[in-house]
């Protein structure tokens, strides 16, 4: 998608649980100075009315119109008819509010809502880890190249969004992909997400440290006492990254099973990725058994850490042989590694989101 050279603006929003963040984008990229306010209010229409007032802020900003408004915000919800349920971050909105309808009514455009785990997978199809693993392939003169992404969140929360072959899937009812609601492997009573968060990686340190939840460090912190960085319990920091990574890789080698996906790792925790990802990786290699106990490959994938430069040339490489067709005194190439990759977003959450949410806007009102 030709998303560089398009000339058409569409407005954006980041909405976050305390602030919305208005932006306006053209050709892929941010064109005004973004308009920040507090996302909370006492009543609904306060922070409809907020939501309306960031939009008519940056449309001000505008030389030409926008041709539509696209942006990420908080489910569930009903994304293709723009409709929000209840929120556990924005309390006022409960029992459906009909946002995307609202906004089409008053700006007069189009509006776009999705999942930010989505418009972020999205993004990273179109301009980020996709479209540069397949360029390393076709360097590397390997003819396999990926078509399909799933895409994953580390944050407040588990995120997860898919591309199949150029198209986001949704779902039929806008909860397609939502990996966080797996069963989490170290705590099988309890969602994936419960190990796979900020919350998670607190609450691991503190525990394994002997302190309370309330006193352990945030994790960028606990990333440096890992690393050795800062002072700390080092042993209570690394275990905390490993069980989120053995959480983590136990939910990606199950997606990645129904998908057959490559997969692109963001949000605020992935910058602690040279932490995360050969444990979790591992975790996705790891073998399950049968009913005699007997160990057998976890799927038909073997997964490759991208950001490990000795597993990423293997990963490039591949297996290609040429191998005979019967009856014939021709050959054919066959690469026998099924495999996939995880690696870390090329753009960046945020920026990933972004561009996710522009592209949307423009396929959808292309086709």
């Amino acid at each position: 998608m030709p998303i560089y050279t398009d000339n058409r603006i569409v407005l954006t929003l980041d909405a976050g649980g305390t602030n919305f963040i208005f932006s306006a984008a053209r050709s892929g990229e941010e064109i005004v100075d973004p308009i920040r306010i507090p996302a909370h209010g006492e009543t609904l229409q306060d922070v409809l009315n907020s939501i309306i007032s960031g939009f008519e802020q940056v449309r001000e900003k505008l030389q030409d119109a926008p041709v539509a408004i696209s942006f990420a915000f908080p489910g569930p919800a009903d994304y293709p008819n723009g409709i929000i349920g209840d929120l556990k971050n924005l309390p006022t909105f409960r029992g459906g509010v009909a946002l995307g309808p609202m906004l089409e009514y008053h700006f007069g455009i189009p509006t776009f809502i999705n999942n930010d785990g989505d418009l972020f997978v999205y993004g990273e199809a179109i301009a980020g880890l996709l479209p540069a693993i397949n360029k390393e392939l076709e360097a590397a003169g390997n003819p396999k190249r990926y078509r399909n992404l799933f895409g994953i969140t580390l944050g407040t929360g588990f995120g997860g969004g898919l591309v199949v072959d150029g198209k986001l899937f949704l779902g039929d009812n806008s909860a397609g992909a939502e990996i966080w609601a797996l069963r989490s492997k170290l705590h099988p009573l309890a969602y994936a997400e419960e190990g796979v968060a900020i919350r998670a990686v607190r609450r691991v340190y503190a525990q394994k440290a002997g302190i309370p939840f309330d006193e352990a460090p945030e994790p960028k912190d606990i990333c440096s006492i890992a690393k050795g960085e800062a002072a700390g319990n080092q042993s209570a920091a690394i275990e905390a990254w490993h069980q989120l990574a053995e959480n983590a890789g136990d939910a990606l080698a199950n997606a990645v099973t129904l998908t057959d996906a490559l997969v692109v790792v963001g949000g605020g925790l992935a910058g602690a990725s040279d932490l995360i990802l050969p444990a979790l990786v591992a975790e996705m290699n790891s073998p399950l058994c049968n009913i005699k106990g007997e160990p057998l490959c976890r799927t038909e994938l073997t997964a490759f850490n991208l950001e490990d430069v000795t597993q990423k040339a293997a990963f490039l490489k591949g297996q290609a042989k040429s191998i005979p067709i019967p009856g014939t005194s021709l050959t054919i190439s066959y690469d026998p590694l099924q495999r996939t990759g995880v690696g870390i977003s090329k753009l960046g959450t945020s920026r990933a989101v972004s561009i996710g949410a522009y592209a949307f806007a423009l396929h959808k009102l292309d086709n």
